[in-house]
């Protein structure tokens, strides 16, 4: 499994639009978003994500450049999914709990806390309003757009968007994780990850095949 070293860095004054900037000036690298897992779904589009924290809070950035993009969930928590969206499910604490944080192209947001597929909440509003979001498409909805297309998105994800737990503070966690990019109805469809995923049938709801996050 893949493991990663996550920088700490200072976040005073930072609005989320400038997370990419911050992390150039901090020299946090890309990490390619680019195992393809199943061969029904073979596109594959440029997919890169890096990520540091504030202590308080994960800055996530991704970019990407694909054939077409569509945003079209109207609101948190929707079917984010099937629009232009990237995603990172993670574990901050080994007790079998799993976070999905699913992103559209326009910042729409899904917050999910699950022991399993059945055991599920989603993030009350009041929890997605906290986690900040810059996409360089803007944040309204629209129907696909065919042609290529490059575009990123930013994230400040703070402890509280881990609304199943009481956690005050990444510095010196380990944190199991993966990091996800699918379009379930673009017209190409695709579900490309991090760390590969050795089933047989798309399913990005497998903790088993996290990889490792080191936060200093």
């Amino acid at each position: 499994m893949k493991e990663l070293n996550v920088k700490r860095v200072s976040v005073a004054n930072v609005p989320v639009e400038a997370v990419p900037m911050l992390l150039d000036e901090e020299k946090i690298p890309f990490q390619l978003l680019d195992t393809v897992n199943w061969q029904a779904f073979p596109y594959k589009p440029s997919v890169q994500f890096r990520m540091a924290h504030s202590g308080d809070a994960i800055l996530l950035h991704y970019k990407v450049k694909e054939a077409s993009v569509r945003a079209v969930a109207a609101g948190d928590n929707g079917p984010v999914w099937e629009d232009s969206c990237v995603e990172f499910f993670s574990s901050p604490v080994p007790d079998g709990t799993y976070y999905n944080m699913e992103c559209n192209c326009a910042g729409t947001l899904l917050i999910g806390g699950r022991r399993s597929r059945e055991d599920k909440q989603h993030a009350p509003q009041a929890v997605l309003e906290q986690v900040k979001r810059w996409s360089s498409l803007g944040r309204g909805r629209f129907e696909e757009r065919v042609g290529e297309c490059a575009w990123e998105v930013a994230l400040f994800i703070p402890c509280s968007a881990y609304f199943r737990h009481d956690i005050k503070s990444f510095a010196g966690l380990t944190i199991k994780a993966n990091f996800y990019k699918c379009g379930d109805k673009l017209q190409k469809p695709h579900y490309l990850s991090w760390n590969p995923i050795e089933i047989e049938k798309p399913d990005f709801h497998r903790p088993d095949f996290f990889g490792t996050l080191y936060f200093e």
